[in-house]
C-alpha cells in the first residue's frame, strides 16, 4: 500500500514522532482494557473485539517507558559520535535501562556502575510502576551487562525485549544488517532466548524498512522472509509471521481465532506476529470484512463531533484496536501496532481525541525531538 492518494510523503521527523507517539496510544488502550475477559472482548461491533474505542485513561505502561529509555540510550551514544567520541551502543542502552531499573524502585548490585542522570529521568510517569516485565527486571537487577554471546536469561523470550525495540529501526542512513544488530544485541541485555532477540531483530528492520518509503505488505514479506533465511534462527518467529500474512488475507477475524492462531502476545514472536496481522487485516481494501465496512456502529469512521476521519487515522484506529482485542498482553500488541502505523503514515495517522487523553505528551514528544535532533539536525 502507498500513502493516501493527495497525501505528502511522510518527512522522517514525522515518521519518528509518529511512531512513538502511535506505540504509547496503541499501549494505552492495551493497558486500559488488559483486564478484560473474553466476554468483554467481543461485545465489540459484530463480536469483533474493540473496533474503534479510545484509551479511557491514556496512561501507557512499561512498554512506552522502556521505548523511550532505548531513545535515551541510542540519543546519549548519537551524541558521544557526533562530538567525534566512539561510545559503545550497548552500554549506553544498559546505562539507560539501568536508570529506568531505579526508577521502578528496584535497586542493583554494587557491582554494576551508576549511571548519571540526564533529561528523560525528570518525567513522573515514566518513574510509575505499570506490571513492569519480571525479565526485564531480572535481567537488570543482575547488574550484568548481558552481550549476545553471553546474555542474561538465556531461556526467556518474553514481549518485554520485543516492544522497546522501535527505535533502532527509527535510526536513518545505517544498514539493514546494522539496525537488526543493534536490535538483537541490545535484546541481550534481558532475554537471552534466540527467538526473543530475533523478534526483536526483525521488529527493527520492520520499522526501518517503513521509514525508508517502503509499503507496508511488501515490508511485512521482505522482513518475514528475512526472518526465515536467518542462520540459527528458531521456527517460532518465521512461523508465527507466516501465520500472520495469511490470516491478514482473511480480513478482521474473532478474539478467539485471532488468539488460537497467533497466540496471546505473551511471547516475542506472538506479539510481533498480532500486531503484524493487525495492521495488515486492516488495511484499506485488503480483505473483504474489514476497514472500510460500516458495521453500524462506532467503526472509527468519525470521531464524537461528527468528523470523519481520514484514511491513516481510520486505519489507525481499527488497527490498533484490533491488536489489542484478544485476551493476552494488549498493551504489548497495541503498542508494536501503533509503532508500524506511526512509523509508515507519520503523525497524520494519530486520532486527536486520543493524543488529548495520552499521558505524559511532552516526555514523549521531548524525546523524539531529541532523536531527530541528533540524526537530521533539525529541532
Amino acid at each position: 500500500m502507498s500513502i493516501e492518494p493527495g497525501s505528502s510523503v511522510p518527512a522522517l521527523k514525522s515518521r519518528i514522532h509518529g511512531c512513538l507517539l502511535g506505540g504509547a496510544l496503541g499501549d494505552s488502550l492495551g493497558y486500559t482494557i488488559g483486564t478484560q475477559s473474553v466476554e468483554e472482548v467481543r461485545r465489540g461491533p459484530g463480536g469483533r473485539g474493540i473496533t474503534g474505542s479510545g484509551p479511557v485513561t491514556g496512561a501507557f505502561s512499561d512498554e512506552t517507558q522502556l521505548t523511550l529509555y532505548t531513545v535515551d540510550g541510542l540519543v546519549e551514544a548519537l551524541e558521544w559520535a557526533n562530538s567525534g567520541v566512539g561510545a559503545d551502543v550497548n552500554a549506553c542502552l544498559w546505562l539507560a535501562y539501568l536508570r529506568w531499573l531505579a526508577a521502578q524502585g528496584e535497586a542493583a548490585p554494587a557491582s554494576a556502575p551508576t549511571p548519571q542522570p540526564r533529561w528523560i529521568d525528570g518525567h513522573a510517569a515514566l518513574r510509575q510502576r505499570r506490571n513492569p516485565s519480571a525479565t526485564c527486571i531480572s535481567g537488570l537487577a543482575t547488574g550484568e551487562m548481558g552481550t549476545s554471546v553471553r546474555p542474561v536469561n538465556p531461556g526467556s523470550k518474553d514481549f518485554g525485549t520485543v516492544v522497546r525495540s522501535a527505535p533502532f529501526g527509527l535510526i536513518p542512513h545505517i544498514a539493514p544488517d546494522a539496525v537488526y544488530k543493534l536490535s538483537a544485541d541490545a535484546a541481550s541485555l534481558t532475554h537471552g532466548h534466540p527467538a526473543a532477540r530475533q523478534a526483536a531483530g526483525i521488529f527493527s528492520l520492520l520499522v526501518h524498512r517503513l521509514v525508508s518509503g517502503e509499503g507496508l505488505p511488501d515490508a511485512a514479506s521482505s522482513v518475514t522472509a528475512h526472518a526465515r533465511a536467518l542462520g540459527g534462527v528458531e521456527p517460532e518467529l518465521p512461523e508465527r509471521l507466516e501465520a500472520a500474512l495469511s490470516l491478514a488475507t482473511r480480513g478482521v477475524v474473532t478474539p478467539e481465532e485471532l488468539t488460537h492462531t497467533l497466540g496471546d502476545g505473551r511471547t516475542a514472536e506472538e506479539a510481533l506476529a498480532v500486531a503484524l496481522y493487525a495492521v495488515l487485516a486492516t488495511l484499506p481494501g485488503a480483505a473483504s470484512g474489514n476497514a472500510g465496512e460500516d458495521d453500524g456502529g462506532t467503526d472509527g469512521g468519525g470521531t464524537d463531533n461528527g468528523v470523519a476521519d481520514t484514511l491513516p487515522v481510520r486505519h489507525f484506529r481499527e488497527a490498533v484496536s484490533l491488536a489489542v482485542s484478544h485476551v493476552g498482553q494488549g498493551d504489548a500488541t497495541g503498542s508494536l501496532a501503533g509503532n508500524i502505523l506511526g512509523a509508515f503514515y507519520g503523525e497524520e495517522c494519530l486520532p486527536a481525541d486520543w493524543l488529548e487523553s495520552l499521558e505524559a505528551p511532552e516526555a514523549i514528544r521531548g524525546m523524539a525531538k531529541l532523536l531527530v535532533g541528533v540524526t537530521i539536525g533539525e529541532g
